[in-house]
């Protein structure tokens, strides 16, 4: 997948806390370790997002966006 965003962090979810609108993904990183992003449970819904699963963290000015 090609991105614009730069800021790229591969990692593995360790959590994911469905919300009636928001998720909580906690992602396991190298570096700083984990991160938390805050996604709308749509979005969680439709990328299938699951523990376990390898994913890439996209920090974008004020904004963490996941792909899988």
């Amino acid at each position: 997948m090609q991105l614009s965003g730069r800021n790229q962090l591969e990692g593995k979810i360790t959590s994911v806390d469905l919300g009636a609108v928001m998720a909580n993904i906690k992602i396991e990183v190298s570096e700083p370790n984990t991160i938390t992003a805050v996604i709308t449970r749509e979005s969680a819904e439709k990328l299938g997002l699951t523990e376990g699963d390898d994913v890439t963290a996209i920090i974008k000015s004020t904004e963490v966006i996941i792909g899988k």
